[in-house]
C-alpha cells in the first residue's frame, strides 16, 4: 500500500473534527512556512538518573520531554484541548529536535509508544515524549573522590537552522523540574540552570538548549572503602618500632605484610576507574603518600639492622669508644706535631733573615729554605680539612642503632600527621 493511501485510510477512521483539521494539511511543511520562525518552547521533567560512569565518562537519564509551538492550520472551535493518541503524530509536523552528545537513546514503547498530542483551540500543539538516554559528560577527575561535576543535556534542532527555528525555555530555569526529590548513588545535586545559544556549523546556525546541573560527590563511602583502610595499614606498619631489632622475622613480616595490602588496596582503588585516564587524582596521591611511609618503616629496619650488625655490642661499647678517642688523640697529635715543626722553621726563617749581615747566606740556600717550608704548610691545610670532615661524618654516625628505633616513632606519626592536614585541606578548599 502507498504512503498516501494509508494516510487517507487512517484520516477516513478519524472524528469528524479532525478531519476537518487534516483536510489539506501538510505535514512536511513546517508551521509558518516563508513567513518568519515557528518557536518552539521546551520543558523537561526528569524522572530519574540512573547512572553516572566515571569509567565511560557519561550518565544514563529517563526524562520527560515537552514541546510547544504553534500552528495555524489546526486552529478549531472550542474551548477545549483535544487529546490524541500519541500514532497520529506521524500525521502532523513535529520539530527534528534531538540530544547533542547522546550515546544511546531510545523511545519507551510498553505498553504503547509513550507519546501524547494535545492539540488547543488556538493551534498550540503539545508534544511529550518519555526518553531513556545515556549522554555523553566530560569529568575532571583531578579531585576525584572530593570532585565536583558539571553535566549538560543539549537539545538542538537537526535540519531547521534559526531562520526556520527558535528554541525557548518556557519557564526558565523552572523549565526543569523533578530534581528535588532525586535520589543519586554517589552524588548529591548542588545546583542547575539553564541557558539558550546556538550551534554553528558548515550548514548554518541551529538553535540549541543546554541544560546544566553540578554534581557533588558523597565522600563517606570512599572514606569508609578506602582511606581508613589505607591509614590504619599506616599506623600498623609503625608497631614494628616497639618490637626488638633482633626480632628479625616478626618485624620483616609486618613490613613486607603491610607493603602487600597496600598494593592490593591501591589495585583495588583503581578497578572504578578509566584504566588510560592521565589524571593523578585525589585518591592516588593519598594512597601514594601511605604507601611511602609503609615502605619507609620497611627501610627504616633495614637501616637500623645494618647499623647494629655494624657497631659494637654494649659490652665493648667502652672499648669502642677508648679506641675512637685515641684515634682523635693521635690525629690531633699528628696535626700538632706538624704545626710545631712548621713554627720551628719559620723561626728559623727569621733568625736568618736577622743574621744576613753576618753570615751572608747564597741565595741558592735561601731559597731552598722556603721551599721546604712551603710543602709543610700545604700539608698542614690539608690535615686540618680532613679533620672538619672525619668530624663532620662522625656527626652523621648512628652511636647506638636502637635510637633510630626512638627517633622513627616520633617522627614518622608528625609527619603523617602534617601530611594529612596538608592534603585535607588543598583538596577541600582550593
Amino acid at each position: 500500500m502507498s504512503m498516501d493511501g494509508s494516510v487517507s485510510s487512517t484520516e477516513e477512521i478519524l472524528p469528524p473534527t479532525i478531519q476537518k483539521l487534516m483536510k489539506g494539511y501538510n505535514k512536511y511543511l513546517r508551521p509558518l512556512f516563508g513567513n518568519g520562525p515557528v518557536t518552539v518552547g521546551m520543558s523537561l521533567d526528569i524522572a530519574s538518573i540512573d547512572t553516572i560512569s566515571e569509567i565511560n565518562m557519561d550518565y544514563t537519564a529517563t526524562i520527560f520531554l515537552r514541546q510547544r509551538w504553534t500552528d495555524e492550520r489546526l486552529c478549531f472551535d472550542g474551548n477545549k484541548s483535544l487529546s490524541l493518541d500519541g500514532r497520529l503524530a506521524e500525521l502532523l509536523w513535529v520539530p527534528d529536535t534531538f540530544i547533542v552528545d547522546s550515546k544511546k537513546s531510545f523511545l519507551h514503547d510498553i505498553t504503547v509508544e509513550n507519546r501524547l498530542i494535545r492539540i488547543f483551540p488556538n493551534g498550540t500543539v503539545l508534544y511529550a515524549l518519555r526518553i531513556t538516554t545515556t549522554v555523553a559528560c566530560s569529568m575532571d577527575l583531578t579531585k576525584y573522590p572530593m570532585d565536583r561535576q558539571t553535566c549538560t543535556l543539549q537539545l538542538e534542532s537537526w535540519g531547521y537552522n534559526v531562520k526556520d527555528v527558535v528554541f525557548y525555555w518556557t519557564r526558565g530555569n523552572q523549565s526543569v523540574s523533578g530534581l528535588d526529590h532525586l535520589q543519586l548513588a554517589q552524588y548529591t545535586l548542588e545546583d542547575h540552570y539553564t541557558s539558550e545559544s546556538e550551534a554553528v556549523y558548515e550548514t548554518g546556525n541551529y538553535p540549541k538548549l543546554i541544560f546544566h546541573f553540578k554534581l557533588k560527590r558523597s565522600i563517606l563511602y570512599f572514606i569508609l572503602e578506602t582511606y581508613v583502610p589505607s591509614s590504619a595499614l599506616v599506623v600498623l606498619s609503625w608497631v614494628s618500632f616497639w618490637i626488638s631489632q633482633s626480632s628479625v622475622p616478626a618485624r620483616i613480616c609486618i613490613g613486607v605484610t603491610t607493603v602487600l595490602t597496600m598494593t592490593t588496596l591501591m589495585m583495588g582503588a583503581r578497578t572504578s576507574l578509566p584504566n588510560a585516564n592521565c589524571f593523578i587524582k585525589a585518591i592516588d596521591v593519598y594512597l601514594g603518600i601511605c604507601f611511602s611511609f609503609i615502605f619507609g618503616a620497611l627501610i627504616e629496619y633495614a637501616v637500623a639492622h645494618f647499623c647494629t650488625l655494624h657497631q659494637p655490642n654494649a659490652a665493648n661499647a667502652y672499648m669502642y669508644g677508648q679506641e675512637m678517642q685515641e684515634r682523635e688523640d693521635e690525629m690531633n697529635g699528628i696535626v700538632t706535631s706538624i704545626g710545631s715543626h712548621t713554627l720551628r722553621a719559620r723561626k728559623r726563617e727569621e733568625m736568618l733573615s736577622r743574621m744576613g749581615s753576618a753570615s751572608n747566606p747564597t741565595p741558592s740556600e735561601s731559597k731552598e729554605e722556603i721551599n721546604s717550608s712551603q710543602p709543610q704548610t700545604r700539608c698542614t691545610k690539608c690535615m686540618s680539612t680532613a679533620r672538619q670532615i672525619v668530624r663532620c661524618l662522625n656527626c652523621c654516625k648512628v652511636k647506638n642503632p636502637h635510637y633510630i628505633d626512638n627517633y622513627s616513632r616520633l617522627t614518622f606519626p608528625l609527619s603523617f600527621i602534617m601530611i594529612n592536614l596538608l592534603y585535607w585541606t588543598y583538596y577541600l578548599y582550593f
